[in-house]
């Protein structure tokens, strides 16, 4: 049942009845902006949780109608006219009816000022419009919940004061009258914040007095390991609180253990007050000391808190040597403590959780545009000059080239996108081979330089003439230069210059880039290359990008063993960022170098028998074997690609595994089996190049496996490798065995 005779200030509206009361059913969601069109769409956005919604246009008009009514949350515009969000924010706090009600800041805009300040204030989080609907919903709704779950202990505790009165006498009523207090006071605590320190915190003081002399409140992994704890105890009829370490193989320790893993209450009795059964050291946060402190607790009492089939903490209470013991009555409330306390904390890891998924999916999104945008680029020039110079043969080579190799990274990002879950807990992974870094600067100058030309910068590039071999991943050892060249470009004045200088040094090969730009204060030297990071942003981001470039740099340049450094005279004086890498050893280099280079132009002639049921790729790839002079042999079907080794008789099939009916599995397998083909070798043609498909193909039968789509210098290298005349016949093969599988 909806109530509508609430006091309702002009411009209010509510939904689904104006301004109605909340009952059993129904929690007021309160939101305040002067824009009627925000309005709107927070009503609709939120409409769906089934809740009473009531809009007000200013900070007055809020004030005026919490007099009267109280709301689970509080959507509040941080820019009004008259009295802004944080004037009004400050004013709620102040009255002690509506200091509980949680805030969510609503904003275009928070810098780090406005976001101290409103934090300060009582906010539990902030919100940029424009908003994203299931995330405000997801948001409202945990406070709705919590608010639902508030009115209903409060209830469970009314009903308990009434029914104490009724069948009690007039003590064991005020006992009771002072239990649901400290009932109501507990749903207060366990609902007003979705912080785990602050639950912590102010669940520990208020179990301390009440339910025993100490209390301890423990947070564990999911292996069951501590790894935070609070504590609060009676000394000399004060509380005191710290954060605490519990003893290793103390009687504590072992007890706390039995119960996470039992999950069931853990009762000890008579023990003995030496302070050697029982130890906690603590911190003292105001003069920085540490110390053992006795426990002289007789009686422990101690309660997991289980939630959703999991432990996430204990609840320790203790009596002191008075004589006082734990009391059913008593245990069954604390009982009771520990599973509120088990439901708010897995609510503040929930919350956590959702918060943090939301950063790695804004960071994952971000980090995917970032790098899709550096290969697209050069792909739109290299178009423009084959549209303006579609007779100069020079030129359109230019442009293939560049195509092709932007298009070999986005090939690879796409090769990233197909394991999402690992990029979005920061597990990038790469593909090492051995390449001349030189190829690698190549191809970031291309997609660095629309950028640098637009800004008219000056590019200097100073590079050895003979090849520097590394193993690393050529697409991200082109995106580490990339980015520090795009890096100094944006943080360029117009007309600036800017230098890439790359020589060997101790077995390492060094690149640096300078430019005389803004320069970096020696502030943010330290945390340059932290996440989101900016030097000198401005409001508009005129200087770019969502801080994530040097990021990528630091976390790539580590994943191949090297390291990073920022350098900068100051503010105006330019940077310089020095990447380190190790070279190839010598010794390999010589035996291998040759044999690379020379694989692409000394494959022998093979008979190769193409089995790939998409007829353009089949098509395509018979045309470029055909142009390497070998005799190939073509068809879509399995079981006629077994027929047909036996009458070729080919030296080489190129196998695709995803074939209709007779899979590329099969088809190896009976290749294999027949006295005919037995030795014939087989490159499986695959979309899935993970470690368990590499084994899988290996299993049927397969020599090598190729992840689609297979480039021309990579196939025919492979082709070279397989042929016994080449002179580094040997070495090619050792080579391809670590590079395709």
């Amino acid at each position: 049942m909806i109530l509508s005779n609430q006091y309702s200030p002009p411009g209010a509206t509510a939904s689904p009845a104006n301004n109605a009361v909340a009952v059993s059913d129904h929690a007021n969601i309160l939101i305040v902006d002067d824009r009627p069109d925000k309005l709107l769409v927070f009503k609709t956005v939120l409409e769906e949780l089934e809740q009473n919604v009531v809009t007000v246009n200013s900070g007055d008009e809020a004030l005026r109608w919490l007099l009267k009514n109280e709301a689970a949350v509080i959507l509040l515009d941080v820019h009004m006219p008259g009295m802004d969000g944080l004037e009004a924010a400050a004013l709620i706090r102040a009255r002690k009816q509506s200091a509980h009600i949680p805030i969510i800041f609503v904003t275009a805009y928070a810098d780090d000022m406005h976001t101290a300040r409103g934090y300060s204030l009582g906010a539990v989080d902030y919100i940029l419009t424009p908003v994203v609907p299931y995330v405000l919903r997801s948001k409202v709704k945990v406070f709705v919940q919590l608010f639902h779950l508030t009115q209903q202990i409060k209830r469970q505790a009314d009903e308990r004061i009434a029914l104490a009165r009724e069948q009690a006498a007039r003590a064991e009523a005020e006992e009771s009258i002072r239990r649901a207090n400290f009932l109501a006071e507990a749903s207060k605590v366990m609902s007003s914040s979705l912080d785990a320190d602050a639950l912590l915190k102010g669940a520990t003081r208020l179990a301390a007095p009440f339910l025993a002399d100490m209390s301890v409140l423990t947070l564990v992994d999911e292996n069951g390991r501590a790894y935070r704890s609070e504590t609060a105890w009676i000394s000399e009829s004060e509380l005191e609180t710290a954060a605490v370490n519990i003893t290793t193989d103390s009687l504590l320790a072992k007890a706390i253990e039995r119960a996470t893993a039992s999950g069931e209450m853990e009762l000890l009795n008579d023990l003995e007050p030496t302070g050697e059964n029982l130890e906690i050291v603590t911190k003292n946060e105001a003069d920085h000391l540490s110390g053992k402190v006795d426990f002289p607790y007789r009686h422990v009492a101690i309660f997991p808190l289980k939630a959703r089939g999991a432990i996430r903490g204990v609840l320790t209470l203790g009596l002191g040597p008075s004589g006082r013991r734990f009391q059913p009555v008593e245990l069954t409330l604390a009982q009771d403590i520990a599973s509120r306390a088990a439901i708010a904390l897995d609510n503040c890891l929930l919350y956590q959780a959702v918060q943090t998924a939301d950063e790695r999916k804004n960071e994952f999104l971000a980090m995917l545009a970032h790098e899709l945008r550096n290969p697209l680029a050069p792909i739109l020039h290299a178009v423009e000059i084959i549209q303006t110079f579609a007779s100069d043969r020079q030129k359109l080579e230019w442009a293939r080239g560049v195509m092709t190799r932007q298009l070999q990274q986005l090939v690879r990002l796409v090769d990233d996108l197909l394991d999402v879950s690992r990029i979005t807990r920061g597990k990038i992974h790469i593909k090492r081979e051995l390449i001349d870094v030189r190829t690698a600067l190549t191809a970031a100058v291309e997609a660095s330089r629309p950028l640098i030309e637009l800004n008219g910068h000056e590019l200097i590039i100073s590079q050895p003439s003979e090849p520097i071999w590394v193993k690393a991943d050529f697409a991200r050892l082109a995106q580490i230069i990339s980015n520090l060249l795009n890096n100094a470009a944006k943080f360029t004045e117009r007309g600036g210059r800017i230098s890439l200088r790359v020589h060997v040094e101790d077995n390492q090969v060094e690149f640096r880039v300078r430019d005389s730009g803004i320069g970096i204060s020696q502030e943010m030297l330290s945390s340059i290359f932290e996440l989101f990071t900016q030097a000198n942003q401005t409001l508009d981001r005129a200087k770019g990008g969502l801080g994530i470039g040097l990021t990528l740099v630091r976390q790539l340049v580590r994943i191949h063993g090297g390291s990073v450094q920022a350098f900068s005279a100051g503010l105006g004086q330019g940077s310089e960022f020095v990447v380190r890498l190790p070279i190839f050893s010598k010794g390999y280099q010589d035996a291998i170098s040759p044999a690379l280079v020379a694989s692409t132009r000394e494959a022998t002639p093979r008979r190769i028998l193409v089995v790939e049921d998409n007829v353009n790729s089949a098509e395509m790839l018979t045309a470029m074997l055909q142009l390497d002079g070998h005799e190939v042999q073509m068809t879509h079907e399995g079981a006629t690609a077994i027929d047909m080794a036996r009458s070729f008789q080919p030296d080489i099939i190129l196998l695709d595994i995803g074939l209709p009916q007779l899979d590329g599995f099969e088809v190896a397998r009976r290749v294999r089996a027949s006295d005919e083909t037995k030795n014939v070798t087989l490159i499986a043609l695959s979309g899935y190049g993970q470690p368990a498909d590499r084994q899988r193909a290996k299993e049927a039968g397969f020599d090598h496996h190729l992840v689609k789509p297979v480039d021309r210098i990579t196939l025919t290298s492979l082709l070279a490798s397989l042929s016994p005349e080449n002179s580094n016949y040997a070495v090619l093969q050792s080579e391809w065995k670590e590079r395709v599988g």
